[in-house]
């Protein structure tokens, strides 16, 4: 099993774990889009590093978190990650070095689970958003903590990285070979980075507890502290629910990750250096995935791969249970191994016309760009030779998400 060791002593604090409120509450930010733009956004690092250009500066960027990985790393010359991979991007709400502005809490909450997999052709990819609320069988990690069930977003606070990476595996059945962990500052930084992301919103949401204000409906860019007050806002998105805020943040997700693969981002070089800036200087990562040659060997498979062959889903979940899972979230055990069934065949991922949307977060844009066909006559080969298209995606019923090529809107309540 990987293993992750936190180089801090710290002794936890129990009194600070559940926290829910306004706006200095970190429970709420989920930044998926700046956790997995991290991922996507190495893309960068390969513009940079392949260019031989301060390298080193950005490789002493990047904080470390100790691991023992039983994986074979890439090559030590440049070049694309061989075979697939899983990787764990985690979203702490941690003060520590973050300014006054998001208050003084104490403690740290994982608040972000996203399980990234590249299937082992390259062809296609699936992230994961586990929500914070849902309860799952905890292990028993550093700092002790319950081996039972309990909201997954404590346990950065019980065991740091290696906790949530054990916590997860045992819950996908997938072996996680690199882990990160981002920071609030980490979600302006990347907004800023990119220029800002563009949203689409179905009416003006005005969000107290987070600060959010977009006065009117339609489209938005959003950079800084708009940004991370989006990814943040869960009562002013669907119904006001973890699941359904998910949904909403794969509409910024989703533009973001098009901004980032889209030519004028890969051809401006002062932005994929901006991006790689931003993305190491606000990441701690596992020892194995904070080598540049790492990165840049991740980023060409991903740069690669198609935005329709990108599924961004939400781990199989509802709300409404009781017991333990009263007022959390409660994994749908038959969906989800349905999911994690393919996952672990690499086989692309399938989502029917009702997945976008979960918890009525998100819509498809009715005003999204009309998808152009290639002109044939345009090549100059008459005759290429088709590419093998790889397994053919399998659809998981009940599954909710979209691919990153969705034009999609986040729906105010």
């Amino acid at each position: 099993m990987s293993e992750l060791r936190q180089r801090s002593t710290r002794t936890p604090e129990p009194a600070g774990i559940a926290r829910h409120g306004k706006l200095k509450s970190g429970a709420a930010w989920k930044s998926l889009l700046a956790i997995v733009a991290s991922g996507l956004a190495v893309v960068l690092v390969s513009g940079v590093s392949v260019a031989g250009i301060a390298t080193w500066q950005l490789q002493a960027n990047i904080d470390t978190v100790e691991n023992d990985f039983d994986t074979q790393g890439p090559p030590p010359a440049i070049g694309a990650y061989e075979g697939g991979f899983n990787i764990l991007l985690v979203g702490s709400d941690t003060r520590e070095g973050q300014g006054d502005a998001f208050g003084k809490e104490s403690s740290t909450l994982n608040d972000v689970n996203m399980l990234l997999h590249v299937a082992q052709d390259q062809k296609s990819a699936v992230l994961v958003s586990i929500p914070r609320d849902m309860v799952v069988p905890l292990p028993e990690c550093e700092n002790g903590g319950p081996a039972t069930g309990e909201p997954i977003n404590t346990t950065l606070y019980y065991g740091g990285l290696s906790c949530t990476v054990e916590t997860v595996q045992n819950l996908t059945g997938l072996p996680i070979q690199f882990a990160g962990i981002i920071t609030f500052n980490g979600v302006i930084a990347m907004s800023d980075a990119v220029g800002g992301v563009e949203v689409c919103i179905t009416e003006p949401i005005n969000d107290p507890y987070t600060g959010l204000n977009l006065s009117t409906a339609g489209a938005h860019t959003l950079e800084g502290w708009n940004a991370l007050a989006f990814l943040r806002s869960r009562h002013g998105v669907g119904d006001g629910s973890d699941l359904g805020r998910i949904s909403s943040q794969q509409v910024f997700l989703s533009s973001l990750v098009r901004k980032i693969k889209s030519d004028d981002t890969l051809t401006d070089f002062g932005k994929l250096y901006g991006i790689a800036q931003a993305a190491t200087q606000n990441m701690t990562l596992s020892e194995n995935f904070a080598r540049l040659d790492t990165l840049v060997a991740i980023a060409l498979v991903l740069k690669d791969i198609p935005l329709e062959n990108i599924a961004m889903v939400q781990y199989p979940s509802r709300t409404g249970g009781t017991g333990i899972y009263l007022g959390k979230v409660q994994p749908i055990t038959s969906t989800a191994k349905a999911l994690f069934d393919a996952i672990k065949a690499d086989v692309p991922i399938a989502l029917d016309a009702n997945a976008v949307g979960a918890n009525g977060g998100s819509t498809l844009d009715p005003n999204a760009p009309t998808p152009t066909t290639p002109d044939p006559s345009a090549t100059s080969d008459p005759s290429p030779t088709p590419e093998d298209p790889g397994p053919a995606a399998q659809l998981v019923p009940g599954l909710k998400g979209q691919t990153a090529d969705q034009y999609t809107c986040s729906v105010a309540n």
